[in-house]
């Protein structure tokens, strides 16, 4: 039986988001635990669809000891403070201290930008490695947009990254980061070989659902895998990271270098042929609507992906709305803008009441709020439970929650920002999105795990927001020369 550390700190930095990222943002839960340390990990974090309880539940099973470490996340968002950095990186020093073990698993998203570091994730591992040897094995689950660097690479013997967008395998892939632990337990060793992409891939057109081009790599990097070369992986990036290392890679795990370097080559091939199909179009809020008019019958999806507060927006902007307003669409819903000082009203006046306060719209410059007066129909704490396949056992708290309406449009309003990607949200403010003609979703992929298969059509809508959907929009200054937006 071995003796393996486990701890996460997560960030998916957006580099041209306004914010900064402080330690209260990892320390507050929302749809993940807020930070936690110790014993209490096992607890706030069971039965999630969450790498580290997947590799908990794997290790378990095969009776090896886990000692729980520290794990945290915050919501993506601009920059994470250096003293937010500095504090949580000291506390997991102190948990490694002097503490014997066999493995250390690191739950990491790897898309981190502090305010003084490109590549948190090389930094935290360069320390932690300071205090356990360069001999330990280490082994990383990674997001799906994680940003791989060379030091990311030579400071642990494996990392494994999330196959699917929406990430409905973040439980599986804490699995695959077990198996291989298990592996180099066993005393096997992997010789990792990478190469990074000279391109950007905006967020909607990495969907794995479907055959091209994303869903197509995944398979075709499942195919090159074999006993001998067991991780075979396209990781696209999170394009809304203005560095020098931003973009995609490929890394391949393989027992001898030459069949690593075929892999990475053959795969590199299969992307390349495939870049000009990542791309897709983006409609105005008042051309999706024009592109919708007249039809009689039929459900759709806008999915305000600017917006996206899974990619550091703020929740809270108000243009597709207000052109639901202004065109007076009935029968549609918004989900789910973030207001808490709305949302605090609405619960000192109930159910039944009228509220007339500006809605959203503070969050992005330009933007302006929604005007009332809206009808409160429901209320609710904000504590539930994601049923999806994304958001799966997640215990979320959201803060004060209210269903508002005006003018045969609802709004599901939180206190706290979280993307639109599971139905417990709408059942928690007793809606149901089958009863909706039309829903403004604001996420850019992961709605699609819980609510693409209610839709006759999905629109991508270019409203305002911090989370980009054009990338020529941006004005890049880091990127290293020869990186081409797509």
């Amino acid at each position: 039986m071995a003796r393996i550390g486990v701890l996460g700190f997560l960030h998916e930095t957006n580099t041209f988001a306004p914010d900064v990222t402080g330690l209260d943002r990892f320390e507050e839960a929302d749809a993940w635990p807020g930070l936690t340390e110790g014993e209490a990990i096992f607890e706030a974090t069971r039965d999630m669809n969450l790498a580290v309880s997947g590799f908990i539940s794997a290790m378990q099973a095969a009776g090896h000891e886990i000692v729980p470490l520290l794990w945290c996340s915050a919501n993506p968002s601009g920059p994470v403070a250096d003293a937010a950095f500095e504090t949580i990186t000291a506390r997991i020093e102190t948990h490694l201290q002097g503490l014997s073990l066999d493995g250390l698993f690191l739950d990491l998203h790897g898309s981190m930008v502090t305010q003084s570091l490109d590549d948190a994730e090389g930094e935290l591992l360069r320390r932690l490695r300071a205090v356990t040897g360069p001999e330990l094995p280490y082994v990383a689950a990674l997001d799906f947009h994680a940003i791989v660097t060379q030091a990311m690479v030579d400071r642990t013997q494996a990392m494994v990254a999330y196959h699917s967008y929406p990430h409905v395998d973040m439980a599986d892939t804490g699995a695959r980061a077990a198996r291989m632990m298990q592996r180099l337990l066993a005393g096997e060793a992997f010789f990792a070989a990478w190469r990074k992409l000279d391109f950007l891939v905006s967020m909607p057109w990495q969907s794995t659902l479907g055959d091209e081009p994303a869903g197509a790599l995944m398979a075709a990097a499942r195919a090159l895998e074999t006993e001998d070369c067991p991780e075979v992986q396209f990781i696209p990036g999170f394009p809304l990271s203005d560095t020098p290392e931003s973009g995609p890679a490929v890394l391949v795990y393989a027992r001898v270098p030459a069949r690593a370097n075929h892999a990475v080559q053959t795969l590199v091939q299969a992307i390349e042929a495939r870049r000009t199909a990542f791309n897709g179009r983006l409609y105005a809020p008042d051309e999706a609507l024009d592109a919708l008019a007249g039809r009689d019958a039929g459900r759709y999806i806008l999915a305000d992906t600017q917006d996206n507060p899974g990619g550091g927006a703020a929740g809270d902007t108000t243009g597709v709305l207000r052109a639901l307003l202004d065109r007076k669409v009935r029968q549609a819903c918004v989900a789910v803008l973030c207001d808490a000082d709305f949302a605090r009203a609405a619960h000192a006046l109930g159910v039944g009441a009228s509220i007339d306060l500006p809605l959203g719209g503070r969050g992005f410059p330009g933007d302006e709020p929604a005007t009332g007066p809206f009808e409160i129909l429901a209320l609710g704490d904000g504590r539930l439970v994601g049923t999806g396949p994304f958001y799966l056992g997640c215990r979320m708290d959201l803060g004060p929650m209210v269903r508002v309406r005006r003018d045969g449009v609802d709004i599901l309003v939180s206190s706290r920002k979280q993307q639109a990607a599971d139905q417990a949200m709408f059942r928690h403010l007793g809606a149901d999105p089958r009863d909706y003609r039309m829903l403004v979703l604001k996420s850019s992929v992961h709605f699609r795990a819980d609510f693409a298969a209610l839709a006759d059509e999905i629109l991508m809508i270019k409203a305002p927001g911090a989370n980009t959907a054009d990338l020529h929009d941006l004005r890049f200054k880091r990127l290293r020369p020869g990186v081409e937006i797509r």
